[in-house]
């Protein structure tokens, strides 16, 4: 069982069948034509030759059918930490050059070694802190700054390849006037083909069409289109098998490189397996194996010449279009790079740029939700601005700085939301014994000699001053009449030392001003840590009751002739 827990492979195999591998071998001959081209533009995104872009989508893809818990999830070179890799690569060494190579392949084995670590100490909650607009935002600039760089192929024009977007803006508009129009014709034709065949079916492997279409172009048309680039040679071959030269006086500035891929590769993991996780009934998504199984990809990527991979959002929404049910759907394409390598290669000496960088474009663009702007700004305004600041920073400043702000703006939201939470005065419901948010429902039986309220999260040591004053400022609002405040506690599923000392506080402080204060609901965790503490003996087990009707009883039944009576279902309800 252990076995198949960290192997996910052994689980699902014994049951593989016929049927299974019907789906599963269209889906992977299908991703496996999709992620040649894709390959080939991705590694030229992160500035190192197209060969490259092919190892990565071999070792990696392996490793994860292997050890990947999600059974549909395609992995290997992404637009974004191919831009992630460019921008942090080229502030240490010339892209394209050998020692450029040298520090992606590197950055590819400590990626892995981060995301390996993380997993192996269960680790894989840290998504939790990392909310959905904050994902959003920084998708959606990363994706335009992918888009525009890739402009310099798709005009054909010499601008400097660059992570902030108002730098690119600027570029291309100062080189706008040497625009390569047949380079433009040619990457302009192949955006609205993908487009169109998009619109017509989207199992339709559009890029791979256009990727002939273009080989094509060039090779019967290259006296016309002779100022088109080209791919040109690209090595036919297996990759060797080579340990990374670890360099000691660069890891200061890798590190923090390999963090943020890691991470990054991590949310884009995550987010696409939930994403294909809600299609099915069949496997759940491990959170900590996933990362185990990233991390096996880039670390044994990197003695075969990968740079750092992750899961396609592409991709892996055409694996699962296409039928596939199994991670063979995954060691079919990676067969099919297999092929391509040892093979096809010469294929692409005449594939022009112009047409890898429509591909890109067109995936890249897809990426930007607009209509989740729409959204939050309609629905909750604090994760609208968090949307946006992760927006505007990864756009304007940075990727790695945006995915920073990113993740402190998440936690900063967190500890702001728990530090202040909901708390709510209840009113009694007309002739029931139910009890509701006086500011949410109307016609509530309100009792001027009581306060009763709700406080909706855990209690501990960042929200007792705000639970402190904000009952103070409720008990001034009830005014002199006030004798009794009952704490409604089933929202309050834990509670720390600091709590604990400020509700004996509370108690001694209201008590000296002739204010009781009853506790109802309280739940088992947050008894035991009341009495353990001794602080239940300063509340008093007299003044904690099963429900807000209970105390409400209590205290109209003290205050009349019945005290005697209630004594008695007050030490049965105790029992």
């Amino acid at each position: 069982m252990k076995f198949k827990k960290y192997i996910p492979i052994l689980d699902w195999l014994p049951k593989y069948s016929l049927d299974i591998f019907k789906g599963d071998l269209t889906a992977g001959i299908t991703v496996g034509i999709i992620l040649i081209p894709q390959g080939i533009a991705y590694a030229l995104i992160a500035g190192i030759p197209p060969i490259y872009g092919l190892y990565t989508a071999l070792i990696p893809q392996f490793i994860y059918a292997i050890f990947g818990s999600s059974r549909q999830v395609s992995t290997g070179p992404v637009a974004m930490d191919s831009l992630i890799v460019a921008a942090g690569v080229s502030t240490i060494a010339v892209a394209g050059t050998e020692n450029y190579i040298a520090i992606a392949i590197l950055l590819a084995l400590l990626v892995g070694a981060f995301q390996f670590l993380m997993g192996i100490l269960k680790m894989g909650f840290i998504v939790n802190f990392l909310s959905k607009p904050v994902i959003t935002g920084f998708t959606a600039a990363a994706a335009l700054i992918i888009g525009f760089n890739q402009f310099k192929n798709l005009l054909g024009i010499d601008v400097s390849r660059s992570n902030q977007f108002h730098e690119l803006v600027v570029d291309i508009w100062n080189h706008i006037d040497t625009i390569n129009w047949h380079a433009f014709l040619i990457g302009g034709i192949a955006i609205l083909f993908i487009k169109i065949l998009k619109k017509i079916n989207k199992k339709i492997p559009s890029a791979i069409l256009v990727v002939i279409l273009g080989i094509l172009t060039m090779k019967f048309g290259a006296t016309y289109f002779s100022t088109v680039e080209i791919v040109k040679d690209i090595p036919t071959g297996l990759p060797s098998f080579t340990v990374p030269d670890i360099k000691m006086e660069m890891m200061g500035d890798l590190l923090p490189i390999a963090f943020t891929l890691a991470m990054v590769g991590f949310l884009e993991m995550i987010s696409i397996g939930k994403s294909l996780e809600c299609k099915q009934n069949e496997y759940r998504i491990h959170p900590n194996q996933e990362l185990i199984a990233l991390g096996l990809g880039n670390m044994v990527g990197s003695l075969f010449h990968s740079y750092p991979s992750t899961a396609s959002f592409s991709r892996s929404a055409v694996n699962q279009e296409m039928g596939a049910k199994t991670g063979i759907a995954a060691l079919i394409s990676a067969g099919i790079v297999l092929i391509t390598l040892l093979f096809l290669t010469p294929l692409f000496y005449h594939l022009p740029k112009t047409i890898l960088a429509a591909i890109i474009i067109v995936a890249v663009f897809n990426l930007i939700k607009i209509s989740e702007f729409k959204y939050l700004w309609k629905s909750n305004k604090i994760d609208f601005w968090m949307l946006i600041v992760t927006f505007l920073m990864t756009l304007f400043v940075g990727i790695k700085e945006g995915i920073g702000t990113g993740v402190a703006l998440s936690l900063l939201v967190v500890i702001y939301r728990s530090s202040k939470p909901h708390m709510a005065i209840l009113g009694q419901v007309e002739n029931t014994q139910f009890y509701r948010n006086i500011h949410r429902f109307d016609n509530l039986k309100v009792d001027p000699r009581i306060l009763i309220f709700r406080f909706d999260a855990e209690l501990y040591f960042a929200n007792t001053t705000y639970f402190k004053e904000k009952l103070k400022h409720m008990v001034k609002q009830k005014g002199k009449q006030l004798e009794v405040i009952i704490l409604n506690a089933e929202s309050i599923n834990a509670i720390d030392s600091s709590a604990i000392e400020m509700l004996g506080e509370s108690v001694k402080f209201y008590k000296a001003k002739n204010i009781k204060l009853y506790f109802t609901n309280l739940k088992g965790p947050v008894r035991d840590a009341l009495h353990r503490s001794g602080i239940l003996d300063i509340i008093g087990k007299e003044n904690c009751f099963l429900s807000i009707h209970n105390a409400v009883e209590y205290f109209e039944k003290k205050n009349s002739d019945y005290h005697q009576k209630y004594d008695i279902y007050l030490n049965q309800s105790n029992t």
